[in-house]
């Protein structure tokens, strides 16, 4: 299939792009600063050109201001309008295509359950409350409008995605290189993971069979924060010394800190019943192929 990625130079993108062309597809891809044999688009700025959407086949959309900063007004209205009103965008750009795609497959987030302590969280579940959960909600809204238009539409919550050279580790691990690695507040807080290749495969997999609404991104065995830290830190061979505090995770994060002690029990029942192997199902599995 002719495929395009939005994103696709990203972390998360990088291996999408090479899953896919490994599949027999031809990936073109979107950036805001374009390389060779990229095309720019910028979400926060206008549509992509009708000329990039010549033929293709299969969307796959991830653009979005990182979430992982300190937040102020500003960035929260990056981070917002990247995803809704950049998927609007899209949207309406493949609305004008003389030819639809038959399938566009956009990114989500575990965003939209918000905190909801111990409760076990299918693609079922209602969405939760506060500035993610809201951002996630209006994103999907708008992937959604593709529908109107014909189009096969994915969309895949993402949870905390971990590889070498990005995501959550790159977050995460010095401070535990450096001996100052911990739980994030109580450590009680569930987390749900997925490896970098698991999330590749994910969309790969909603591109090449007829997967519609919904599918939780994440592995199958969320782990709560004291857990995932025990586990970090006996891959890196550190001691998991200090306990961060609610407190200091406001100072360095801003509102942030607040979302970072919010516990979602996210399971990927949607992937599971279609038969999706995860190849990574279990957080030692995923911390040991990555060989920190």
């Amino acid at each position: 299939m002719k495929c395009i990625v939005s994103g696709g130079t990203g972390f998360i993108g990088r291996r999408i792009v090479e899953r896919l062309r490994r599949g027999g597809h031809s990936v073109a891809v979107w950036t805001r600063d374009p390389k060779a044999g990229a095309l720019t688009w910028d979400p926060l700025k206008g549509e992509p050109s009708a000329e990039s959407l010549e033929g293709v086949e299969a969307v796959l959309h991830l653009a979005g201001e990182p979430v992982a900063q300190r937040w102020n007004d500003e960035v929260r209205a990056r981070i917002r309008d990247s995803r809704v009103a950049g998927t609007r965008r899209l949207v309406d750009a493949i609305g004008r295509t003389t030819t639809k795609p038959a399938v566009l497959v956009s990114a989500s987030a575990i965003g939209f359950y918000g905190d909801r302590g111990d409760e076990v969280l299918t693609e079922a579940a209602a969405p939760g409350t506060g500035f993610l959960a809201e951002a996630c909600i209006g994103w999907e809204a708008e992937a959604d409008r593709a529908g109107d238009f014909a189009v096969r539409v994915a969309k895949l919550r993402i949870g905390f995605v971990l590889g070498k050279d990005g995501g959550a580790l790159a977050q995460i691990a010095p401070a535990f290189r450096a001996f100052v690695g911990g739980r994030l507040g109580s450590g009680k807080q569930w987390m749900p993971w997925i490896h970098v290749d698991d999330v590749a495969r994910l969309f790969a997999y909603a591109v090449e069979f007829p997967v519609r609404g919904v599918w939780n991104a994440t592995a199958p065995k969320p782990v709560r924060n004291s857990e995932f830290t025990d586990e970090l830190a006996a891959a890196l061979h550190r001691p998991a010394l200090f306990p961060v505090p609610p407190l200091a995770l406001q100072v360095m994060f801003g509102d942030l800190g607040r979302h970072m002690l919010d516990s979602a029990r996210v399971v990927p029942e949607a992937a599971l019943k279609a038969g999706f192997a995860f190849e990574y199902p279990t957080l030692k599995s995923a911390l040991a192929a990555l060989k920190l």
